[in-house]
């Protein structure tokens, strides 16, 4: 904490100066905000329902840590509300393209979008790679997503961003997913939210799907 010198001057009873040290609380430092995105100013009326791939581990995170993060993007995409999300598992994948996941900067199987698009009757599709991954503190968390129509093949939105449990912004937005989304898991920052790497992923998908486009 911060200290303050206040000078006191009591030259009848002390002859001098006597110093007062007074503690301030410490600053708040602001939630963080993600910047690295584009959007489009509106969410097209014609995307009502949107299928969700896997997250992309490529040669970042393990297929298990990959897949422990499905979960937490598809939980925090519905949270938002924008359409309704169809989810493709790992074996669906692997059953109808022949891999548990695809990256978004990725060659696609010829045909994967419009495959889709039939199978699952969706409007659009969104791709996430897990671009940076360290699940030790300081917790590390590379997002990248795109989220593209199935039948113009037109990015409607796209993030990529670094979270970092380092970065005392990023704490605060710990504290406060954890005190007004789930209340019911409210801790405070330096206990387990920021050794497990699904608590500190729903933080980070929870704001980049904040900057999706609105309705």
């Amino acid at each position: 904490m911060k200290k303050l010198s206040l000078v006191l001057l009591a030259p009848l009873f002390l002859g001098g100066c006597a110093f007062l040290e007074i503690e301030l609380p410490p600053q708040p430092v602001a939630a963080y905000v993600p910047a690295n995105y584009k959007a489009e100013p509106r969410l097209p009326a014609e995307i009502r329902r949107v299928a969700v791939l896997p997250a992309h581990g490529g040669d970042v995170a393990d297929p298990e840590s990959a897949a422990a993060l499905d979960p937490v993007l598809v939980t925090a995409l519905q949270r938002q509300v924008r359409f309704e999300v169809v989810t493709l598992s790992r074996d669906d994948c692997r059953r109808l393209f022949g891999a548990g996941s695809f990256g978004s900067t990725d060659a696609l199987p010829p045909g994967i979008l419009e495959k889709i698009a039939t199978t699952y009757a969706v409007d659009a599709v969104i791709f996430t790679d897990i671009t940076a991954y360290q699940p030790y503190r300081p917790q590390t968390l590379g997002l990248r997503s795109k989220l593209a129509t199935v039948h113009d093949v037109r990015l409607v939105w796209s993030f990529d961003e670094v979270f970092s449990g380092g970065q005392a912004a990023m704490r605060t937005a710990v504290n406060d997913y954890y005190e007004g989304v789930d209340k019911s898991a409210a801790m405070d920052v330096s206990s387990a939210v920021l050794q497990s790497p699904t608590r500190f992923g729903a933080v980070a998908a929870d704001l980049m799907f904040r900057t999706l486009p609105p309705r």
